[in-house]
């Protein structure tokens, strides 16, 4: 079999070209694998599906058997034929005997050109020459048959000669093709730059959030062994302090045990010679002989003085210092009270942040700011104030700052706000701007801060980035670390939650900042309040 003729039988009928990947379907026929899922795509499944050569109808879309034989033999048949053959896989039209590849295409003519043929080729200006295409159909007008040659700016669309003068396009302001070209490429490379940025942008947010994941994962990660050491330490203290007080108990048991067991033992003695006594006496008094009842010693003297006297006295000294409980409570109190230590440690372990007192600087507060009388609510007002302008008084945005300012340690206070106005919280330096934009906390390099106006965000030199909507408290924790460079706000809910985390490095003194407006849509309503939490 000739190359040509063998060419024929390996070219897929739907894309004119060598079997890539041969499948076939039930009929026989075989199709490049891509090329028969595409049709088939486009057929409408319920109405069944066919196969492009025969038209044999299958009611389910046809399985592929992939044809091993014939991928062998396309393979084999590339190998023996020129690289450049199958770079379009478009040959000439005219070169019967033996394929030969085009070079360009007639869209007059319908037809593909070799080298050779080309230079025959009529130079008419019917006869538009393009890029070799298996699909002419497409380069042609579908009204009036004739080549697309124009651009029409208007409608965005490319038409023919007769579209512009005489068709639906009449009028409209047309370019050649190549000069639309070569704008819509201007107008890509452009888009193309700016993707290029904005690809590079979102590769460092991407970065900076990982490096935020890594940092967060760090610090879990720190916070779990100092919490688990924090534990052990409890519990090994917590031992030792009931090892303590188990031995102290024990110990003063066995004292009381041993004194007691002594004075008893003392005791049982003197019983007993109280009971020889007894019985002597009852003897005398049962005598009937009266002389003999006479001759007898004075009762009296039948007690020994010196030991009646100090048995009686130990024996009343005794019951009175044996009449309450022996263990001494106050010594074993005295070392319980090491649980104090313990639970201060623990405080001290835990609660790394201290409730810092805020207290408003009235001097610093906008003439549209009250302030209460405890120096813990700010609330816009539309009368203004009469306070004095000075430097130190914001003069164009509603915010007071706190009197208490920070330079090192972890600190949180609470403030609670009202659902009705807009409202800024957060820290800033004692040189931030009091007029003009640059005094908008949030809007500058000295001051960071959470807000909300209409939407809840985080704001630090004008760069704004939101917080989620499902935010329902009118409560907040504004907490900061001074040395870790870290401002973070949370929603005091059940449980309290973690809204976002600024970090940076401060390099001067900071204090609480705090702003309340109005919406612009209800401006003369005067609920905008924002109150510290105690």
């Amino acid at each position: 079999m000739a190359s040509a003729d063998l060419r024929e039988e390996l070219l897929c009928s739907i894309c004119l070209c060598v079997f890539k990947d041969p499948v076939t379907l039930r009929c026989g026929h075989n199709f490049c694998r891509v090329c028969i899922d595409r049709v088939l795509d486009t057929q409408d499944g319920s109405g069944g599906y066919s196969c492009p050569d025969c038209r044999e109808e299958f009611q389910e879309r046809p399985a592929l058997m992939r044809n091993i034989n014939l991928h062998n033999i396309a393979e084999r048949f590339l190998v023996t034929q020129p690289n450049h053959e199958e770079i379009t896989g478009i040959f000439c039209s005219y070169c019967v005997d033996s394929p030969v590849p085009d070079v360009r295409s007639c869209l007059h003519c319908e037809a593909s050109l070799c080298d050779k043929h080309l230079k025959v080729h009529s130079k008419s200006p019917e006869h538009v020459l393009s890029d070799p295409s298996t699909s002419l159909e497409n380069r042609k007008c579908s009204v009036h048959k004739e080549p697309l040659k124009y651009y029409c700016t208007v409608d965005e669309t490319c038409i023919c000669v007769s579209c512009s003068l005489a068709g639906e396009h009449r009028g409209h302001r047309v370019e050649m093709l190549e000069e639309a070209s070569e704008k819509k490429k201007k107008y890509m490379r452009n888009m193309f730059q700016r993707l290029i940025i904005e690809r590079g942008e979102t590769e460092e947010r991407v970065q900076r959030l990982q490096e935020h994941c890594t940092r967060a994962q760090k610090k879990a990660s720190k916070e779990a062994e100092r919490v688990t050491a924090l534990f052990i330490d409890i519990r090994r203290r917590l031992d030792d302090l009931e090892k303590r007080v188990l031995s102290e108990i024990s110990r003063q048991e066995k004292e009381e045990s041993l004194s007691l067991s002594a004075l008893i033992q003392k005791l049982e003695i003197q019983k007993d010679k109280l009971s020889r006594k007894m019985r002597h006496i009852e003897e005398l008094c049962n005598m009937t002989d009266p002389l003999t009842v006479l001759q007898e010693p004075d009762t009296g003297d039948l007690c020994d003085p010196e030991e009646g006297g100090g048995d009686e006295d130990t024996g009343g000294h005794d019951n009175q210092r044996h009449d309450v409980d022996g263990l001494d409570v106050t010594v074993i109190s005295d070392t319980l009270h090491t649980l104090c230590d313990i639970i201060s440690g623990i405080r001290s372990g835990i609660y790394v942040m201290i409730r810092a007192d805020i207290l408003l600087d009235v001097n610093t507060a906008h003439n549209k700011i009250h302030i209460s009388d405890d120096l813990k609510t700010a609330t816009w007002t539309q009368e203004k104030q009469n306070r004095p302008e000075t430097a130190e008084r914001f003069q164009d945005d509603p915010e007071v700052m706190s009197s208490r300012r920070f330079t090192s340690g972890r600190h949180y206070w609470d403030v609670e706000i009202s659902r009705s106005g807009m409202w800024r919280v957060g820290i800033c330096y004692p040189s931030i701007d009091r007029r003009g934009r640059q005094s908008y906390i949030g809007d500058n390099t000295n001051a960071w801060c959470f807000l909300f106006d209409n939407q809840y965000s985080v704001r630090n030199d004008s760069n704004k980035i939101q917080l989620p909507d499902n935010i329902s408290s009118d409560r907040f924790r504004i907490c900061l670390d001074y040395e870790a460079g870290e401002l973070s706000l949370y929603e005091l809910c059940d449980p309290i939650r973690h809204l976002d985390t600024f970090t940076t490095t401060f390099t001067e003194p900071l204090h609480a900042v705090f702003s309340v407006f109005p919406r612009p849509i209800d401006g003369s309503c005067l609920d905008y309040w924002l109150k510290i939490r105690s």
